[in-house]
């Protein structure tokens, strides 16, 4: 079962509406994809969008990664070496998380379709269905309060909502006026990207939950590298924080867990740089008694279906924001997993079950 061939295509896809956080507006998914093939026709897909801000990923570093480092790497090895075969990627570059991530995912979809099983199975099979949540973007306090709206009547009942671009006040303001439109019952947590201060969050959150607004959680609310930042808010506030950006790496984990800096850690596979590094940090994490989220950066159905297989195979991973795909005006490839509103359904198929690309769509 050795890799014949090592193929990349980049595609664009537009939005529905501009996706704005406290760090960027976006407008278009573009991304590198992977395909994988085994010496018998086995096929597996990868995926990587640039996400300058957070990765420091781009297209072009992305697509030389896969194909100048990576290929040479994987060419006429055996699938069935796929730790190995990662130890490698991962040693023969630093940082380039984004591109690891789709070698990960390529790999990890052949290798369970040679076993016949799906992903999520091969992985331990937890679930088969979780419920995700969708994001509200950071605008005026009206627009997003009916865009919450409008998502509850799509059928969603948790909403991830987008803060830290401006003023303190402002984002007290904007998460009133979704709480007054929407009424007590939908859940609502906070992503302020890196956007606060300490002192900011500590009072932000304090007074949200004087308001009695109701937050479950609020996701990384301080700069990145702010660590001691973070516990101070974790500590002085009733609120469940929630490292992002603070943890790419397995050691990046051990210090937030080590030091008790936050409730839980948000895994994103373009962090880790893919499965097999995201599992040590949520074993590392389960270990703690920390529960993870997994999420996603502005990615295809491709990308998303192997974060959504990896979250539903592992019990310690309790939430789930993998909107992505349907803020998308097409879907750029065939197959993988089924949206039914909140509701996600893992294939029950080999691998991530991704059939096709969707020509149309490649550069």
């Amino acid at each position: 079962m050795n890799i014949k061939q090592l193929e990349t295509y980049q595609v664009k896809i537009p939005l529905k509406k501009p996706f704005k956080t406290a760090l960027r507006t976006v407008t278009e998914a573009e991304t590198i994809y992977v395909k994988i093939t085994l010496e018998d026709g086995t096929v597996g897909f990868g995926e990587a969008p640039p996400t300058l801000v957070i990765t420091g990923d781009s297209l072009n570093s992305i697509k030389y990664c896969i194909e100048e480092v990576f290929k040479p790497i994987v060419i006429g090895k055996s699938i069935k070496n796929i730790h190995r075969l990662l130890e490698s990627i991962h040693r023969s570059i630093v940082r380039n998380t984004s591109a690891k991530a789709a070698i990960d995912m390529a790999l990890f979809d052949c290798l369970s379709r040679v076993a016949n099983l799906p992903l999520y199975q091969l992985l331990g099979g937890y679930r088969s269905e979780i419920e995700t949540d969708y994001t509200v973007s950071v605008n005026d306090p009206i627009e997003m309060a009916n865009d919450a709206q409008d998502y509850i009547d799509q059928g969603f009942s948790i909403l991830k909502v987008k803060v830290g671009k401006d003023e303190i006040e402002h984002d007290i303001q904007r998460i009133q006026a979704i709480r007054e439109q929407i009424g007590p019952n939908t859940t609502i947590r906070l992503d302020a990207n890196q956007g606060w201060s300490v002192k900011e969050a500590i009072y932000a959150i304090q007074k949200m939950e004087q308001l009695d607004l109701n937050i479950e959680l609020v996701e990384q609310p301080v700069k990145a590298e702010d660590i001691s930042g973070l516990k101070e808010v974790t500590s002085q506030t009733n609120t469940l924080i929630m490292a992002d950006e603070s943890v790419f790496s397995p050691d990046d984990a051990r210090k937030v867990l080590e030091t008790r800096s936050a409730d839980l850690i948000n895994i994103k596979l373009m962090k880790s740089g893919g499965i097999y590094k995201a599992l040590k940090i949520n074993h590392m994490a389960e270990t703690f008694g920390i529960p993870c989220m997994v999420g996603s950066m502005i990615e295809t159905k491709l990308g998303i279906t192997a974060a959504a297989h990896f979250a539903a195979s592992q019990p310690n991973i309790t939430r789930y924001d993998f909107d992505a795909p349907l803020m998308l005006n097409d879907e750029a490839v065939f197959g993988g997993v089924k949206y039914s509103k909140n509701v996600m359904t893992l294939p029950n198929v080999p691998g991530l079950g991704i059939t096709e690309i969707n020509k149309h769509y490649i550069l």
